[in-house]
Formats: structure tokens, C-alpha cells, sequence
């Protein structure tokens, strides 16, 4: 039994012997379903990550609060190198999923209510995630490792300070800040988020720029977004600042990326990855 799979048979928390079955899709962690009793669990497997900003009672505490508000599924169980959440019985989102705009309009409530509602439900230490700063630490890592990127560190960062600065003063709310495509799950009654170990205190501004950048959102989609979500037009300085943090969106996935090449064992191209989101990036800043 592999190492990954050997942690999630083992945790104290189930009823009996196990029987984890790898699920396929993660570019993060190690995720297997578990059968236990009457009950199916999924059990995502890793420790915390320092030099991504992970942090796993940070991961289980954002999520145990969207769960108290019906979000996204309890928490069973966590440690330091596993969490554990009830199995959702659903259809995992594809991006055009996401940019169904039937879909979309039940998205947006889940965004308000976890930056609302979600985030009354907080309790203990909880991380703050600022892409500017998290960019500047993969940057710091990049030129100290030495990577194929890291001769475009000097550039990217200053491309990150003049982001920063467009976008200017925030409002601080609880943020998901990792709404791919396949952290949506439809069960046919309501969309599940799931996957919160990137949550944490930041802007309205970029849960919005990254559910827009991951799922190649439409300029008139995007518009709707900021329309209702501020409950107000979009007027020109609205618009710039989301789209300098959409920009950060994009960049800080292909810095991640580009890390993750350096760190993680998963069977994943990271290097391919990094590069296709660099030229979305490109293609986004190009004109700001």
C-alpha cells in the first residue's frame, strides 16, 4: 500500500477496516473515497505546504464554517496530513459548466455567503491571502532555486507591484481563492464548494477575478459579476481594478505552477501548466 494511501486507511476515525479508492483529477493533494459503515467519505491527503500558503487547521476551519451555512460538505475529520469530508453524490463542474449562464447565477450566491455569511463562522487563527504578496514569495522561492523561470522574476514582480497598486484599498472578506471549475459539485438540488485549502482573509475582488480567469468568462459575464455582486454598475475604475486582479489571478496560478514543478511528487506537468497559464496572462495584461 502506497504511503498516501496507507495515511488515509489508517486514520482514527473510522468505524473498521477501509478501503480507499484513488480519485482521480487533484493537482494538489492525493484524494481517495472511503466507504465506512452506510457512509462515503472523501479523504484528501498532504501535510501543510509552507511555501504555498497552505495550512490544513486553517483549510478545515474555513471549511467547517461554510459548512455551518450549508456550502459545502462538514467536515468529518482532520489532522496535520488528512481531512476529511462527507462524500457530495453529484456531477463535478467542468468550465462550461461554469460559464452556463443559468449555472452562474447559482454561483454567485455561494460567493456571497462565503464572504458574508461563512466568514461569521470563523473561529481560531485564520491565514489572509494577498496574491500580490503570494506572488512575491514565489518569486523570492523561484530565484533561490534557481528554476527555468527564474529569469523572468525581475519583470513578473514588478508587473505584481503595478497590479497592487490598480487595485488599490479592498474590503476584507472570507475568500475561497481557488474556484476552479472542479471545486463545484451539482448534486441536482444545490452547487457544493469544495476544496478550501487556499481560503482565507482577502478581496471580493479576487474570488471574482478567479472564478472569471479559470473559466474563461466572457466580457459580458464578467460585467454581470461586478453588476451583481456590488449590487451597482460597473463603472470604468471598477472594471480596471478587476481586471489588474484578474491579471494577478492568472499570474499567481502559473506561479504556482512554476513552483509546484520544483515540489510536488504528484504525476501532474506542471511545467506545461505554468506555461499556459503565462500566456493567458500575457494575453490579459497586454494593454492594462
Amino acid at each position: 500500500m502506497l504511503a498516501a494511501e496507507q495515511i488515509a486507511a489508517t486514520l482514527p476515525c473510522w468505524s473498521g477496516p477501509v478501503a480507499p479508492v484513488r480519485l482521480t483529477g487533484g493537482i494538489s493533494n492525493e484524494n481517495f473515497l472511503i466507504t465506512d459503515g452506510a457512509a462515503k467519505y472523501v479523504v484528501r491527503v498532504n501535510g501543510d505546504v509552507p511555501v504555498h500558503g497552505v495550512w490544513r487547521g486553517n483549510d478545515a476551519g474555513c471549511n467547517r464554517a461554510a459548512a455551518l451555512i450549508g456550502i459545502a460538505p462538514p467536515v468529518f475529520y482532520a489532522d496535520a496530513k488528512a481531512i476529511v469530508v462527507n462524500h457530495v453524490e453529484g456531477r463535478t463542474f467542468a468550465e462550461d459548466d461554469v460559464r452556463s449562464d443559468a449555472n452562474l447565477a447559482r454561483i454567485l450566491p455561494l460567493i456571497r455567503r462565503t464572504h458574508v455569511e461563512a466568514y461569521r463562522h470563523l473561529r481560531g487563527p485564520v491565514c489572509a491571502f494577498w496574491p500580490f504578496r503570494v506572488c512575491r514569495d514565489y518569486g523570492f522561492f523561484l530565484e533561490e532555486q534557481g528554476g527555468r523561470m527564474a529569469s523572468e522574476v525581475d519583470r513578473l514582480r514588478a508587473v505584481n507591484e503595478r497590479l497592487e497598486v490598480i487595485v488599490g484599498p479592498i474590503e476584507v472578506v472570507l475568500g475561497h481563492n481557488d474556484l476552479l471549475a472542479g471545486n463545484f459539485i451539482d448534486d441536482g438540488a444545490r452547487i457544493w464548494l469544495i476544496d478550501w485549502e487556499h481560503a482565507g482573509l482577502s478581496s471580493p475582488l479576487f474570488d471574482l477575478a478567479n472564478l472569471a480567469s479559470n473559466n474563461s468568462l466572457s466580457d459580458a459575464q464578467e460585467n454581470w459579476l461586478l453588476e451583481n455582486y456590488f449590487e451597482r454598475p460597473a463603472d470604468e475604475e471598477l472594471q480596471r481594478r478587476f481586471r489588474a486582479m484578474k491579471c494577478a489571478s492568472i499570474l499567481r496560478e502559473a506561479m504556482w505552477s512554476m513552483v509546484s514543478e520544483s515540489t510536488s511528487t504528484l504525476d501532474f506537468d506542471y511545467a506545461a501548466y505554468a506555461d499556459q497559464y503565462m500566456a493567458r496572462f500575457e494575453a490579459e495584461y497586454e494593454g492594462l
